[in-house]
């Protein structure tokens, strides 16, 4: 039997659905979540994901403030906008869009967003509280993986869960989130230096391929009935396709399909999902703000991610 599909911009949509409620309830309140944008450099694959994450937020009741600097800016350059947002009531997360060009410390650029406002999750201190399995903002992709294993019944308690990737952006997070006792997964953390791959990819009730890499997990590869979630992008030639390439993920999908249990597609899958988290846990950020200030916020909401 084939695998059941699970629906990205389906759960993306009903997660939206629920942040419009929240987004409303803040706006009787006459509080408007608001989300600093600050892109560096003119990347066409950037500039197209800023643009997809206004375009969220006007959707989605948010405020978008967008900042842009010369692809020839310093460190010091995209700190003063880091700073500036830090500072403006207005603006309840920050997102620098990465990467940013060679001559930029990406590590002191993070390092200056303030926690509070860190909705991607990467600052020191908030990978410092995800380590320590306290309440933080989750970097968005792998809280998106989560937010599928969780909305399609996929149970986390007492699996075997192999992450093949350790990107800090993606791969790593996911191996501490994975073992949070909320979660219990068992966690294998694959890698370009792992010996004999398959062998331990056969062992996971849930495959997540995230090393991005075409066709890296075969149907071989995946024990029968797994989960695999696929955070694979990578951009294929095809004359075919209008734009010239067609998206593809790390995961052999015709085979996959016929082997799992769940499986995430490529596109339309984890990808949906990213900017969605982010649009969550900026209305999470505008929510504890407004809970700082003694200002109301819906109930059942606003408690921190897991």
């Amino acid at each position: 039997m084939a695998a059941k599909i699970i629906d990205g911009k389906k759960v993306a949509e009903e997660k939206r659905a629920e942040i419009r409620e929240r987004t409303a309830f803040l706006a009787s309140r006459g509080i408007v979540p608001g989300l600093g944008v600050i892109l560096v450099g003119e990347d066409p694959a950037s500039v197209s994901y800023v643009t997809g994450k206004e375009k969220a937020c006007a959707e989605n009741g948010l405020l978008s403030f967008e900042r842009r600097l010369g692809a020839h800016s310093s460190t010091e350059d995209v700190i003063a906008l880091v700073d500036g947002f830090n500072h403006d009531p207005k603006v309840h997360g920050i997102l620098v869009q990465l990467p940013l060009p060679a001559q930029i410390d990406e590590r002191r650029v993070i390092a200056a967003i303030d926690p509070a406002k860190d909705v991607d999750g990467l600052t020191p201190i908030n990978i410092g509280r995800m380590s320590l399995d306290e309440p933080c903002f989750l970097p968005c992709t792998p809280a998106g993986v989560i937010e599928l294993l969780r909305r399609s019944g996929v149970q986390t308690k007492g699996a075997n869960a192999v992450v093949v990737g350790r990107s800090n952006l993606v791969g790593r997070p996911l191996v501490n989130i994975l073992t949070r006792k909320s979660l219990n997964a068992t966690v294998t953390a694959c890698h370009t230096g792992t010996v004999d791959l398959a062998s331990h990819c056969r062992r996971a009730d849930i495959l997540i391929a995230c090393a991005g890499k075409v066709g890296l997990i075969t149907a071989d590869m995946i024990k029968p009935g797994a989960c695999v979630m696929d955070v694979g992008v990578n951009r294929v030639e095809d004359e075919g396709a209008k734009s010239g390439f067609r998206l593809k993920g790390d995961v052999e999908y015709a085979g996959a399909i016929e082997v799992a249990g769940w499986i995430t597609p490529v596109p339309g899958g984890v990808g949906p999902m990213t900017i969605t988290m982010l649009l969550d846990n900026t209305t999470l950020a505008a929510e504890r703000a407004a809970a700082e200030h003694g200002e109301g916020r819906q109930a059942g909401h606003g408690d921190g991610p897991a």
